[in-house]
């Protein structure tokens, strides 16, 4: 979720770069909410560009008082009852408009995927959240925005959309708040709360930023470090792509478990923000957002490349910093993960536009960010990130697209990169790499070796770091493979044992059955996963449905005990007791890692060339506690629950693609 806008600082700064950008309307109204009745009244201006016929777009649970232009009603659309015709005109169209209705009741009991999957304005004392594309404003369909928000909530209520903070007032009479944004936006979030707020101001490159929290009651607490650790990223950005773009940052908790990044803020459920690792992590990253996403738009219709940019530079370098060993678990947990998806089920990274189900986050968060790691590798870290800078201070507040991503790394490294960017962003996929021979001879006291690596069509164009084993230890080299198969001479100074390929995981490449452990997301991605639930009565299946709706990205075609599917996993839930009984009569012995231990036992095994889930819970009590946590241990081969909390976890062990010679 991208909202696009800037502060007014840098409005003289990026004249040029407006000019050229794309139109925008210009929203000025004054908004007051009650989160008790869930009533919404507005009242204000929209100016819309010289132009076409344009529409203008209310969603329906909203009543337009008045939709007019030069005092005349606007004409509703022939097709729509929440659409109005505004003329064309040669200059700035303003349409007068008052609007109010009813937001709908906030669900406590939403995850973050519910959260995704449907934007309605919702509003309680807990939490208002009303986000842009639940269309609770007038907006001029297809057009950017740029606003002045006033906004006005009843005492013990605080709230905000994105942008700089002009006025501020909150006594007996309640909150009053106005905001401004003077950068094309993508649309205007709005949340409120009874939030307690905490600030600070930093100083980045002679520049003053205001940083806050606006937490619920019960995380005040956390403030400090919250804007201790915002002022640590907005620092490291500032300094390695280019100046903050705004006047603020800050950190709103949501009652529900959402995760957004808007510019000037971002928006984490109250449990997430509970969690020790987010500020290392996640907090991070919705920070870059307002580089990559809010500040540099992606052009959707030719992929979303922004997720990708800010995993790589955000989780990832987080990664880095910490170890090369905690890098690479960061990369086999990407490669492993795209081995759960089946092949034919993903898409081009020009075709991702937003995470909506487990495949398309792998593709346009892990599979994107990978892409930048070979990239960085291949031209070297100081011409990426020159690239990058160059990318941020040409496109920033327009919309840019992967070529345009390209060509500023190009100039950057001074080489053509068409064809790397045209073999990883726009085909589906992943090559198979393998070693497919390899020998060795003596000579002169020094050891030469012809390894032929070879990989599966369509070819890619790659350069597989092998590394050669020798008992005064690893040699690494480079191969490259630009055919179906390709053969390179090594000279090493010792005898070779064996020869490991991409032993630092470095090719985004479909894995080999020994290097990719099955991990529960096997079972969760694939589009054609069967369910079978031992125990028949309706309290277990209830239980299982529902936890299986949270579970897998498809609806589970359940099946009896019998047998499963021949080429699609099978998850099969029941008690310790069935479990074990099923197991034996499928002539299954009991796995390793198991266990008996808590209230519920989860593990991930292949059977016969296909993989098995089993969920083994206690009772279906236990087996519900499951459905909030478990989708979030896609990653996990094993796992141990006491209620809703997991005790331990593991993954099955790998085994490195290698040659040994006899």
């Amino acid at each position: 979720m991208f909202r696009c806008v800037c502060s007014l600082l840098l409005l003289a700064l990026t004249m040029s770069v407006e000019a050229a950008g794309p139109a925008a309307a210009h929203l000025e109204f004054r908004i007051v909410i009650d989160p008790a009745t869930r009533t919404l009244h507005g009242a204000g201006t929209l100016d819309v560009p010289a132009g076409a016929p344009t529409r203008i777009h209310l969603d329906r649970r909203f009543v337009a008082a008045e939709m007019s232009f030069e005092g005349k009603p606007l004409p509703h659309a022939h097709d729509r009852t929440d659409a109005w015709v505004l003329p064309a005109a040669t200059t700035t169209r303003r349409v007068t408009m008052r609007w109010q209705g009813t937001l709908d009741r906030l669900d406590l009991t939403m995850d973050h995927r519910d959260t995704l999957a449907a934007p309605a304005p919702v509003a309680a004392p807990e939490g208002t959240f009303l986000p842009a594309p639940s269309h609770w404003y007038p907006s001029a369909e297809g057009l950017l925005e740029t606003w002045r928000v006033t906004l006005e909530l009843p005492r013990g209520q605080r709230g905000l959309v994105p942008g700089r903070l002009l006025e501020e007032r909150d006594d007996a009479q309640g909150y009053r708040a106005v905001f401004e944004f003077t950068h094309p936006g993508e649309g205007i979030d709005l949340m409120a709360g009874p939030y307690s707020i905490t600030e600070r101001t930093v100083t980045l490159a002679g520049r003053s930023v205001r940083l806050r929290t606006w937490f619920a009651p019960g995380l005040e607490g956390l403030a400090d470090s919250y804007l201790a650790s915002t002022a640590e990223y907005l620092a490291l950005y500032d300094r390695w792509i280019g100046a903050y773009p705004y006047t603020e940052f800050s950190v709103v908790s949501s009652p529900t478990p959402t995760g957004f990044g808007m510019p000037t803020l971002t928006y984490l459920g109250a449990d997430v923000l509970k969690q020790p690792f987010i500020r290392a992590t996640s907090l991070g990253h919705e920070v870059l957002h307002n580089w990559w996403g809010n500040g540099v738009y992606p052009d959707y219709a030719r992929g979303n490349w922004s997720e990708g940019l800010t995993t790589f530079m955000a989780d990832y370098h987080y990664k880095e910093r910490e170890s090369a060993t905690a890098a690479r678990e960061v990369r086999l947990g990407w490669l492993r993960d795209f081995a759960a998806v089946p092949e034919g089920s993903d898409q081009p990274l020009a075709s991702f536009t937003s995470r909506t189900h487990g495949t398309s986050q792998i593709v346009g968060y892990h599979k994107a960010a990978m892409t930048f790691s070979m990239l960085r590798d291949l031209i070297g870290t100081e011409a990426f990130d020159r690239g990058v800078q160059e990318f941020w201070s040409a496109r920033r507040f327009t919309f840019a697209s992967w070529d345009d991503l390209r060509i500023a790394l190009e100039q950057a490294a001074a080489r053509d990169l068409r064809w790397f960017f045209a073999q990883w962003t726009t085909r589906a996929g992943a090559p198979r790499v393998r070693i497919e021979s390899a020998d060795r001879r003596e000579v002169g006291g020094r050891w030469q070796i012809r390894v032929t690596l070879a990989q599966d069509g369509p070819v890619y164009r790659l350069r597989v770091p092998v590394s050669v084993e020798t008992d005064q230890g690893p040699i690494p080299h480079i191969v490259e493979l630009a055919a179906g198969t390709g053969s390179t001479e090594l000279d090493v100074p010792h005898r070779p044992s064996a020869i490991t390929l991409d032993p630092d995981l470095r090719v985004f490449r479909r894995l080999a059955a020994d290097e990719a452990p099955p991990i529960l997301r096997d079972a969760m991605v694939h589009p054609d996963t069967a369910a079978v639930v031992l125990p028949t009565d309706s309290a277990w299946m209830d239980a299982a449905q529902n936890l299986l709706a949270k579970l897998l990205d498809g609806r589970p075609r359940f099946v009896d005990g019998t047998s499963g599917p021949a080429t699609a996993p099978l998850v099969v839930i029941g008690s310790r007791a069935d479990i074990e009984s099923y197991r034996r009569r499928i002539g299954l012995a009991a796995p390793s890692k198991a266990g008996t231990a808590g209230s519920s036992q989860v593990w991930i095994e292949r059977v016969e060339g296909n993989v098995r889930l089993f969920i083994a819970a206690r009772d279906p009590a236990a087996l519900s506690a499951l459905a909030r946590p478990l989708p979030h241990y896609g990653k996990q081969s094993w796992l141990l629950f006491d209620g809703a909390k997991a005790m331990e976890r593991g993954i099955w062990p790998t085994v490195a693609a290698r040659w040994r010679f006899d």
